[in-house]
């Protein structure tokens, strides 16, 4: 993607099933779980850049000692330096120690058998280690205390800490992840508590409750309760000081979540891929959480997935097949190659054809897979070709003109190269914008001058900042006759409000584009009519609330909008023609059958609460204010 934008976070959750000392013999480390948690954030460090997290529980431990460690860091190198601190604990142990498993449990942190790391993106909020996950509700009862970390985002917070309110608490933030961990820890508190009035009649002593509330406290109930009204996009994961945990996915399975459970050891992450690597398992051993359901872990090692709440029409984020999740995953390697194979026959149109004087090559890094699929593509087509023309050639074809068709193909060349990022330490504008042009290189000598088609394959264009001020600026220095940039995704004309730093109006290209032709075509009455339906709407039940910024694009074809889009990312003074082509939503949801969460693309939110948003986005817009719509 030319243009970065923060996103989903990344989650990995870990339950020793056996003793430390059954790692150590096995695998020759009382080390195994902190191993593999580093390894499985490692592995998803696409998911989180602004800030890393950990924290371990200790299973039955001894009152008196502490059982919840718990670091967290907000520098760009958060999980080398919270694995360094970690490992700092054991580097100056003598072997001996180091192959006790017992007292590495008693005398060191870390080295519990529930553990719970966390990867952020920031998609609002200071980027400082008080906004870093895993979050942690403290009780001296430690089936009350409860540790949070997730992917998620929720639309209806003023809601849910309104309801806070009414329950008599007084939270000290109105953020969804204090939200959440209070909502959960609310109805911890109150399950506990139904447990001990319904045993102390019994007789019990205190400590004999305990035990009773360690084994049957209802992780399905709590979160029925917990989560009634939530409104958003989720994986949710839960440890409870005593140890029982818990990851919980949102009805419509926007945010995903996977795990694999065995005898030894139950695994959650936000991405298949790093479980197949950290613990060498086939994929099909892994499983996908079901929406509306949640992974529990008993204290006894239990393992179960259950609903609690009612599962929704399926809309997982098509952006993590886009996007996001790392092209390592099978599935997801064959959907964007399938993207881009989908785009052959509107590219070989807009070239005409003209294989000899067209050069194909992509936009780094993420749309490298997407552009295998459309070589591949145009390689099928031209096969096509060649048999046509060999045909023509007649009976009896000479070799000369045989080796001339069966040398045709396609020119792919790999032209635009993406450098560090380039500091700029000056305010001037006109010198930081010269700079910033410099963010991409090119190969140069491989397109002819004036004579060549130039082809870009991108994965997304959200903003078309970069693609405008870099891209095609550096690509126009090649001095093709024409620059054609495809995107392997449809134009994203609508926010996310689910875990995307994508809620802004002014922020969308396509949208900037509908507002000109809007103003083109002496249409402008209509965004002060959409402004004055939503405004009649923001006082209703999001329920009831419907997207007024869908019926704009009505106005106008998809090629008109992405024609005016092509004009806004031409810089002035180039002198190449450029022409944009965007995949399609039906291509989109034929590449990605199973990932139809498309609303960035269509406007149609899979929740009550994205339609108030879009709503919300549009009259920030109009009113003229650069502030998140949720």
């Amino acid at each position: 993607m030319s243009d970065f934008i923060k996103h989903e976070c990344g989650i990995a959750l870990i339950r020793l099933l056996k003793p430390l000392d059954f790692y150590l013999e096995k695998y020759g480390t009382a080390l195994y779980g902190i191993n593999k948690l580093h390894l499985l954030m490692e592995k998803q460090r696409n998911r989180g850049q602004d800030g890393a997290g950990i924290a371990t529980i200790k299973l039955n431990s001894h009152p008196g000692t502490k059982i919840i460690h718990r670091k967290r860091c907000s520098s760009g190198n958060s999980i080398q330096t919270i694995f360094e601190e970690v490992y700092d604990n054991f580097n100056h142990l003598k072997k001996d120690k180091l192959r006790d498993a017992a007292w590495l449990k008693e005398n060191t942190p870390f080295t519990g058998e529930l553990l719970l790391g966390h990867l952020r993106y920031g998609t609002h909020g200071a980027n400082s280690v008080k906004n870093v996950h895993p979050f942690i509700r403290k009780s001296n009862w430690i089936q009350r205390t409860l540790v949070i970390a997730g992917n998620f985002n929720l639309t209806n917070v003023d809601e849910l800490f309104q309801e806070l309110v009414e329950l008599g608490q007084y939270p000290m933030e109105q953020t969804d992840t204090v939200t959440v961990l209070e909502k959960i820890g609310h109805f911890l508190d109150d399950e506990v508590q139904r447990l001990y009035t319904w045993h102390k009649p019994d007789g019990l002593t205190d400590l004999e409750i305990n035990e009773l509330i360690f084994d049957n406290l209802d992780v399905q109930r709590l979160l029925q309760r917990a989560s009634k009204r939530f409104d958003g996009g989720y994986a949710m994961a839960g440890m409870i000081g005593h140890g029982d945990a818990f990851v919980m996915r949102d009805p419509n399975g926007i945010r995903p979540a996977f795990y694999y459970a065995d005898d030894e050891v139950v695994v959650v992450t936000s991405e298949r891929a790093p479980i197949q690597t950290a613990l060498d398992v086939h994929f099909s051993k892994i499983q996908e959480i079901k929406p509306g359901h949640a992974l529990i872990v008993k204290r006894n090692g239990q393992v179960s997935e259950l609903p609690f709440t009612e599962p929704g029409e399926r809309r997982s984020c098509s952006f993590e097949r886009i996007y996001f999740s790392r092209g390592n995953d099978r599935d997801i390697y064959t959907e964007r190659k399938q993207l881009g194979d989908q785009l052959t026959e509107a590219v070989l149109m807009a070239v005409e054809y003209d294989f000899e004087r067209t050069v194909f090559s992509f936009v780094p890094n993420t749309a490298e897979s997407a552009f295998f699929g459309l070589v591949k593509g145009i390689e099928k087509r031209l096969n096509d070709i060649k048999l046509q023309k060999i045909k023509e050639l007649g009976d009896k074809p000479s070799d000369e003109d045989l080796q001339r068709v069966l040398a045709l193909t396609p020119r792919v060349e790999k032209l635009v190269h993406k450098d560090a990022k380039l500091r700029t330490f000056i305010a001037d504008d006109n010198s930081r914008g010269s700079m910033v042009t410099h963010g991409y290189d090119v190969t140069y000598g491989l397109v002819r001058n004036e004579e060549d088609t130039l082809v870009l394959l991108d994965d997304s264009i959200v903003r078309g900042t970069t693609l405008k001020e870099s891209i095609i600026r550096i690509a126009a220095r090649l001095r093709p006759k024409k620059i054609l940039i495809v995107s392997s995704a449809p134009q994203i004309r609508y926010p996310d409000c689910y875990g995307i730093d994508m809620s802004k109006m002014k922020d969308f290209v396509a949208f900037r584009a509908l507002v000109k032709l809007l103003e083109e075509t002496k249409q402008s009455h209509l965004l002060e009519e959409t402004y004055q339906r939503c405004k009649a709407q923001m006082n209703l039940p999001k329920e009831e609330i419907k997207n007024e910024v869908q019926s704009l694009y009505s106005h106008f074809s998809d090629e008109q909008i992405s024609q005016k889009i092509a004009e806004i990312v031409t810089p002035k003074g180039i002198k190449a023609k450029v022409q944009v082509i965007y995949q399609t939503l039906d291509g989109l949801h034929s590449a990605c059958p199973n990932h139809t969460g498309d609303w960035y693309f269509s406007g149609n939110y899979p929740t009550p609460g994205g339609n108030k948003v879009v709503n919300r986005a549009f009259i920030n817009y109009m009113e003229g204010k650069d502030e998140r719509a949720y």
